[in-house]
């Protein structure tokens, strides 16, 4: 299934696209798309509907975040070698562990905010897990039974506020806007293999960013079982996986993103994003 949430910022509704790729509302069936219908039982549900019974979405419809609700993202860094390398890091022996605020998620297609006075704002195409069951040392043989689906993150930083200021990476993480999630959630029946998905984005019609995820250092299972060691990863966790080369930071010169670029991005079975960046209501 590819799920979706549709409507106001807010006040979004659960929405499935059907067979023939009709965008088709959910809210008669279940409240929203988060912890609480997150489950086997509730996903079995969804997949015995006959789609065709159900509701149209609006024309022209804005597009929510895929998850609502969510408690925690959780985000692996430096995840790919060719990554590492052209940021200047060696490849880390265990995952890299940091935190987004939920605050800066955001809707696919909704516009970035850049950060009043920002100068190093960047972009990262990442495979997103998404959490349907509590994990809690969980193997790595088990550790795909807890996932509900995966979707396509923007995991926008401005990389003086993660890499020049003091402390933590979550600074230059957390910004409103800089977390844009879906379009669609996708069950892993639906996505096949989440080692073998194609990624790529582009700013301004320009193709910067190409990968797939078989080079990730640290597969999806890997990640879910290794969070599962020092936290209980619960139903809504959205975990971003890491981003292939060719980022802002890693190009010579660094190019970063300015008022009026436009991004795209997308991912195989994932859908595609697209957001302008505008300057920060707060500026």
């Amino acid at each position: 299934m590819k799920l979706f949430r549709h409507g106001p910022q807010g006040a979004e509704k659960p929405g499935l696209i059907d067979a023939s790729g009709v965008l088709r509302d959910l809210s008669g069936v279940l409240p929203d798309i988060g912890p609480a219908t997150l489950g086997r039982d509730s996903m079995s549900r969804l997949a015995a509907l006959a789609p065709d019974s159900l509701p149209l979405v609006p024309a022209g419809a804005r597009l929510g975040p895929c998850v609502g609700g969510v408690g925690n993202v959780i985000a692996i860094g430096l995840n790919y070698a060719d990554h590492a390398a052209e940021a200047g890091l060696k490849a880390p022996g265990q995952p890299i562990v940091f935190n987004k605020h939920v605050a800066a998620i955001s809707g696919p297609n909704d516009d970035v905010w850049l950060p009043p006075g920002a100068q190093k704002l960047d972009w990262e195409v990442e495979l997103g897990i998404v959490i349907g069951q509590r994990a809690f040392h969980v193997s790595e043989h088990d550790a795909l039974q807890h996932v509900a689906g995966f979707c396509l993150v923007n995991d926008v930083s401005e990389r003086a506020y993660q890499m020049e200021y003091e402390g933590q990476w979550v600074k230059g993480k957390s910004y409103p806007t800089h977390c844009p999630i879906g379009p669609w959630l996708v069950t892993p029946d639906e996505l096949g293999d989440p080692q073998d998905v194609d990624l790529w984005l582009d700013v301004n019609g320009q193709r910067r960013q190409t990968g797939n995820t078989r080079t990730m250092i640290f597969g999806v299972a890997t990640i879910v079982s290794y969070l599962s060691r020092f936290m209980a990863l619960m139903p809504g966790d959205v975990i971003p996986t890491g981003t292939p080369p060719g980022v802002g930071m890693g190009s010579k010169p660094p190019v970063y993103l300015k008022a009026g670029d436009v991004i795209r991005l997308g991912g195989r079975g994932l859908g595609e994003q697209r957001q302008t960046v505008v300057d920060s209501p707060a500026a």
